[in-house]
């Protein structure tokens, strides 16, 4: 059985593409109100409608009917990625527009009566003045509503999750008297449990059971089945969707010198990873983070920067120069210890694997290792590219953002604004399920 589906509010395509995973499913209709996001959406979806519009304005009798509706209404003034608070004042007119998108979505199901309707925002739009209305709205309008919490980084049910932390709240409808889907089971990933000694499967566990609603670590955690432990879920690291061809200049070479801000978190980065992402804007409190686990949310805004610590150093003359960890040693020889190894001290005395191998090995033990404070000038860095972003959520390497006509900043803004098609792909297979 095929199922069609309209994808409001679009963006570049992350909800369509994700849908467009699960066997059976076609997007048929595609709405936004921006244009560049409508031009790549359309590049990459070439099959389906489109119409650039404000969605606020149309009429739903305009769009064709379809088995299922996707809706990203505006999360912007939910949100407070923005580093501002949430203003609820009726005297702020954009806010309150961008809020009552939601409402939109209820137009829409309750002209077309879908079979299943999915909604994505911020969790904070449980915050918004709105929220129980709306709600109540969907629900006299003949629906079952499920609320799902998931990240980004759990989402890997029907292939892969995102390479990056991705807090959002999910709404799940159906009309009332068809089944229920096991939105647990869908979202629940499997986990390293260290009591079992194993690898196995986890429920959501709220840490205050009357509110039920929140992000990972701060409102709940994933338990073993098996034992009711608090496990870790199994996650791809960032190092994963990073070029690690392109490890940017020296920072004691740069022309225009890090603001202050950045030097200390790059500081911080590198005493306590080594290898670090690093956020270059938004509020103080912000800080570095490893590569070894999924990075934080991506924004519209290009505003993580890669750290590469210090390098090998190659103590002979002539053609020995230096070269970052991450590439192979020169060949070491039998004649004397000619490399040293230059990475931030550690206290715990071990330091991070570097994942090039060496080339020629001989029976002499000659590559020495030398742990030093290193100095942040020292550290290579660069911005973290628009494909690196697109990558970070989750987007296929062959997915095409108009390279040619579009600027970065543009393409990051698409990335950073998009649904990571893994949390897309994962709750419309969900829904399939239940309706066959």
């Amino acid at each position: 059985m095929s199922l069609t589906l309209t994808d409001l509010f679009c963006g570049g395509g992350g909800s369509s593409h994700g849908a467009s995973l699960v066997p059976g499913v076609t997007v048929k209709m595609a709405a936004n109100h921006w244009p560049v996001a409508i031009d790549v959406h359309q590049l990459n979806h070439s099959d389906a409608d489109h119409d650039c519009a404000d969605l606020s304005q149309v009429d739903p009798r305009r769009y064709p009917k379809t088995d299922l509706l996707w809706g990203s209404p505006s999360c912007t003034k939910h949100s407070v990625a923005q580093g501002k608070a949430r203003a609820e004042s009726s005297q702020d007119v954009d806010a309150e527009r961008s809020r009552a998108t939601m409402w939109d979505i209820q137009r829409f199901t309750e002209y077309h009566q879908y079979r299943f309707v999915f909604v994505e925002n911020v969790v904070e739009v449980r915050k918004w003045a709105g929220f129980r209305g709306w709600k109540v709205s969907m629900e006299d309008t003949g629906y079952c509503l499920h609320e799902v919490f998931l990240n980004a980084a759990f989402a890997g049910q029907l292939g892969p999750a995102a390479a990056q932390w991705r807090d959002r709240w999910f709404c799940l409808a159906h009309p009332k008297g068809t089944p229920c889907p096991d939105t647990e089971r869908w979202t629940s990933p499997t986990a390293w449990c260290s009591n079992c000694e194993a690898v196995g499967e986890t429920f959501q566990a709220w840490k205050n059971p009357e509110k039920r609603a929140g992000k990972y670590r701060q409102q709940y955690v994933y338990r073993c089945r098996a034992c009711s432990s608090v496990a870790e879920p199994l996650t791809r690291p960032a190092s994963e969707i990073i070029d690690w061809s392109d490890l940017g200049n020296r920072i004691g070479d740069r022309k225009r010198p890090l603001a202050d801000k950045t030097m200390h978190r790059i500081k911080l980065g590198l005493e306590k990873y080594g290898h670090a992402l690093i956020p270059v804007e938004g509020r103080d409190a912000k800080q570095p983070f490893g590569i070894d686990r999924p990075m934080r949310t991506c924004t519209t805004r290009n505003e993580t920067g890669l750290l590469v610590p210090p390098f090998i150093a190659e103590l002979r003359g002539g053609g020995s120069t230096t070269r970052p960890v991450s590439d192979p040693l020169a060949t070491v020889t039998a004649s004397g210890n000619h490399h040293g190894l230059v990475i931030p001290y550690y206290s715990t005395g071990v330091a991070r694997p570097t994942t090039e191998p060496l080339r020629t090995v001989t029976t002499i033990d000659t590559a020495a290792l030398v742990r030093a404070q290193a100095s942040a000038e020292d550290c290579l860095f660069r911005m973290l590219s628009p494909k690196e972003y697109a990558a970070a959520m989750a987007f296929p390497d062959d997915y095409q953002w108009n390279e040619d006509t579009l600027s970065k900043r543009l393409r990051v803004r698409l990335a950073g604004n998009a649904v990571p098609p893994n949390m897309a792909r994962d709750l419309v297979g969900c829904a399939v399920e239940t309706i066959h």
